[in-house]
Protein backbone atom coordinates (compact mmCIF):
# COMPACT_ATOMS: atom_id res chain seq x y z
CA UNK A 1 0.00 0.00 0.00
CA UNK A 2 1.35 3.35 -0.98
CA UNK A 3 0.65 6.83 0.27
CA UNK A 4 -0.15 9.03 -2.68
CA UNK A 5 0.99 8.95 -6.26
CA UNK A 6 4.75 8.55 -6.69
CA UNK A 7 4.54 9.01 -10.46
CA UNK A 8 4.32 12.36 -12.27
CA UNK A 9 0.94 13.93 -12.95
CA UNK A 10 -0.37 12.55 -16.23
CA UNK A 11 -3.27 14.96 -16.67
CA UNK A 12 -5.65 12.37 -18.17
CA UNK A 13 -9.34 13.21 -18.15
CA UNK A 14 -12.13 10.65 -17.78
CA UNK A 15 -12.54 10.76 -21.55
CA UNK A 16 -8.82 10.03 -22.03
CA UNK A 17 -9.00 7.05 -19.67
CA UNK A 18 -12.02 5.71 -21.58
CA UNK A 19 -9.87 5.50 -24.73
CA UNK A 20 -7.50 3.01 -23.08
CA UNK A 21 -8.61 -0.58 -23.65
CA UNK A 22 -9.00 -2.66 -20.49
CA UNK A 23 -6.60 -5.53 -19.90
CA UNK A 24 -6.14 -8.14 -17.22
CA UNK A 25 -3.94 -7.25 -14.26
CA UNK A 26 -3.00 -9.58 -11.43
CA UNK A 27 -4.27 -8.24 -8.10
CA UNK A 28 -1.02 -9.12 -6.34
CA UNK A 29 0.89 -6.75 -8.65
CA UNK A 30 -1.13 -3.66 -7.73
CA UNK A 31 0.09 -0.94 -5.37
CA UNK A 32 -2.69 1.23 -3.99
CA UNK A 33 -2.25 5.00 -4.02
CA UNK A 34 -4.95 5.43 -1.38
CA UNK A 35 -4.58 4.85 2.30
CA UNK A 36 -8.24 4.85 3.29
CA UNK A 37 -11.20 2.75 2.21
CA UNK A 38 -14.79 3.94 2.41
CA UNK A 39 -16.77 0.92 3.61
CA UNK A 40 -20.04 2.46 2.42
CA UNK A 41 -18.66 2.69 -1.15
CA UNK A 42 -17.40 -0.87 -0.96
CA UNK A 43 -20.82 -2.23 -0.01
CA UNK A 44 -22.86 -0.06 -2.40
CA UNK A 45 -24.35 -2.08 -5.26
CA UNK A 46 -24.23 0.88 -7.64
CA UNK A 47 -20.76 2.17 -6.70
CA UNK A 48 -19.58 2.18 -10.34
CA UNK A 49 -22.85 3.51 -11.76
CA UNK A 50 -21.52 7.05 -12.30
CA UNK A 51 -17.90 6.16 -13.01
CA UNK A 52 -15.78 3.98 -15.23
CA UNK A 53 -16.50 0.26 -14.97
CA UNK A 54 -12.77 -0.44 -15.05
CA UNK A 55 -10.20 0.61 -12.47
CA UNK A 56 -7.41 2.97 -13.54
CA UNK A 57 -3.83 1.74 -13.21
CA UNK A 58 -0.64 3.66 -13.92
CA UNK A 59 2.48 1.73 -14.86
CA UNK A 60 5.59 3.64 -13.82
CA UNK A 61 9.13 2.40 -13.35
CA UNK A 62 7.98 -1.19 -13.64
CA UNK A 63 5.32 -0.96 -10.92
CA UNK A 64 1.53 -0.91 -11.30
CA UNK A 65 -0.23 1.75 -9.23
CA UNK A 66 -3.98 1.51 -8.66
CA UNK A 67 -5.03 5.13 -9.06
CA UNK A 68 -8.78 4.59 -9.10
CA UNK A 69 -10.81 1.47 -8.37
CA UNK A 70 -9.66 0.36 -4.93
CA UNK A 71 -13.18 -0.74 -4.03
CA UNK A 72 -13.49 -2.83 -7.21
CA UNK A 73 -10.10 -4.42 -6.58
CA UNK A 74 -11.03 -5.28 -3.00
CA UNK A 75 -14.36 -6.77 -4.13
CA UNK A 76 -12.47 -8.92 -6.64
CA UNK A 77 -10.07 -10.09 -3.92
CA UNK A 78 -12.94 -10.92 -1.59
CA UNK A 79 -14.46 -13.00 -4.39
CA UNK A 80 -11.11 -14.85 -4.55
CA UNK A 81 -10.38 -13.64 -8.07
CA UNK A 82 -6.71 -13.35 -9.00
CA UNK A 83 -7.09 -10.87 -11.84
CA UNK A 84 -8.94 -7.66 -12.52
CA UNK A 85 -9.73 -5.94 -15.82
CA UNK A 86 -8.34 -2.41 -15.68
CA UNK A 87 -7.37 0.46 -17.96
CA UNK A 88 -3.59 0.86 -17.83
CA UNK A 89 -1.67 4.04 -18.60
CA UNK A 90 1.92 3.01 -19.36
CA UNK A 91 4.09 5.97 -18.34
CA UNK A 92 7.18 3.79 -18.85
CA UNK A 93 6.45 3.64 -22.57
CA UNK A 94 5.81 7.38 -22.64
CA UNK A 95 9.16 8.15 -20.93
CA UNK A 96 11.00 5.84 -23.34
CA UNK A 97 9.40 7.67 -26.27
CA UNK A 98 10.64 10.99 -24.87
CA UNK A 99 14.26 9.86 -24.57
Amino acid sequence: MGDGRPYPDHGLSSRDWARLPPRQIRLDQLISTKRELDLQSLLAKDSTFYGDLFPHVVQWRGDLYLEDGLHRALRAALQQRLVLHARVLDLDAFEMGQA
